[in-house]
């Protein structure tokens, strides 16, 4: 074995290693001159010299189309196994072109953007390839954005009250046609509740200067973004001068409590007249239900959750709680609900007590747009309003027709 050994490494060796060497420098110009043929994809595909007034379908502001293409390249192999479409953009010269032409690609339109890959020594063969473009005239108009209702759940312990403003406007820059397009179509954006964190409407609770029932989130830059591929490769911000009064606002949950008892009464459907109707029945007095001054009244106190106090305070003294009376053929139960007398003059006394109030969180809106949210956010307490038990449930009444009364009971006092 030793001696075997010995003939293969020791004896001639000067000769074996002159081959070792020679071997290793035919092998390495062999590598380096050899020739391939390899198809690179997704090359992106630049505009140079358009007129300003001029655009291409789906040209981003750089000048790159947002389409990509895939050419055949003929060149050095020991390059060509690396190179990707990142590493090469086309260059198409739009000067003196009519509206709409055929581009041949060539080598001539292939530029590196690697400066590690030569494309006048490494590449001797690009296979020709035509691509169709179509002049625009450029325009700018502003698209209609609609704002809609967020998705997710509001943090423990508040609740999601609305969104403002409900719409709003981006300008955009592009072809003719498609920004029409989009303009007639407009644009939505959606927020996440999701997003936004409890110790952040705490903190912005805790800051609150006299409404400390409401929480307004102003919604960050960076999520006022909306992302339109035909026109940008990157989330167009809006630039609407009133996005930056874009907020979602949030009521606390926490139990307010109603000043005083409140009215109760029966509505009587003209239809069930007939056998149905204050004379044949009336609202039986017990626990629940007193009679004062010659009105009926809830006895027992009642809360409100998910309004403010400044709301309770401006209708405290225009709830009444409304039964619908109905035969027992229709209903073994009857419904109920919580209503609001002369709505609008509430509307109205409640804007004005805030606008009344030095509030900064509206100052930089303008007048209109400021009574047009104000106007929403009661319009949403009245829409989400209920009454509440002590005990945090919502009030369940059992309202039932006896022999000459109808009589209520509640469920869940306790």
């Amino acid at each position: 074995m030793r001696s075997l050994l010995v003939r293969l490494f020791v004896e001639n060796w000067q000769r074996k290693l002159a081959s070792l060497i020679l071997a290793m420098i035919i092998w390495m110009v062999v590598n380096h001159s050899m020739t391939v043929t390899k198809t690179v994809h997704n090359i992106p595909v630049r505009v140079i010299n358009l007129l300003p007034e001029k655009t291409i379908e789906g040209m981003q502001a750089n000048g790159i189309l947002n389409k990509k293409v895939s050419l055949t390249i003929t060149g050095n192999k020991l390059a060509l196994d690396d190179v990707s479409g990142k590493d090469l953009v086309i260059e198409i010269d739009s000067a003196g072109k009519a509206d709409e032409w055929i581009a041949s690609i060539s080598k001539k339109n292939l530029v590196s953007l690697n400066p590690d890959f030569d494309l006048n020594k490494l590449v001797s063969k690009v296979t020709p390839y035509q691509i169709i473009l179509r002049q625009s005239n450029l325009i700018t108009e502003k698209i209609p954005v609609l704002v809609l209702q967020p998705i997710g759940e509001a943090p423990k312990g508040y609740q999601f009250l609305d969104v403002w403003p409900y719409h709003l406007w981006l300008t955009v820059n592009g072809p003719e046609d498609s920004v029409k397009k989009l303009k007639a179509k407009g644009l939505t954006i959606t927020f996440n509740l999701n997003d936004i964190s409890r110790s952040e409407l705490d903190t912005l609770s805790a800051s609150n200067q006299g409404l400390v029932d409401e929480v307004s989130y102003f919604i960050p830059n960076s999520w006022k973004k909306i992302s339109i591929p035909q026109f940008s490769d990157t989330p167009i911000e809006i630039d609407d001068p009133q996005a930056k009064a874009l907020r979602i606002d949030f009521s606390r949950q926490d139990l307010l409590p109603l000043a005083g008892s409140i009215p109760i009464s029966v509505f009587f459907p003209p239809k069930f007249s007939n056998t149905l109707n204050p004379e044949t029945y009336q609202l039986a007095a017990n626990d629940f239900i007193v009679k004062r001054n010659g009105i009926k009244m809830v006895a027992v106190p009642l809360y409100a959750q998910g309004v403010s106090r400044l709301f309770l305070e401006t209708v405290k003294d225009m709830i009444q709680v409304m039964i619908i009376a109905s035969p027992k053929t229709e209903r073994e139960t009857l419904l109920w609900s919580a209503q609001f007398m002369y709505p609008h003059e509430l509307e109205d006394r409640y804007v004005a007590k805030v606008l009344s109030q030095s509030n900064d969180e509206l100052g930089d809106v303008q007048p209109h747009l400021r009574e047009d949210y104000l106007r929403n956010r009661f319009r949403s307490y009245m829409n989400r309003f209920r009454l509440y038990t002590p005990n945090h449930k919502k009030l369940s009444l059992k309202i039932e027709l006896q022999a000459n009364t109808i009589t209520v009971t509640p469920l869940n006092l306790n």
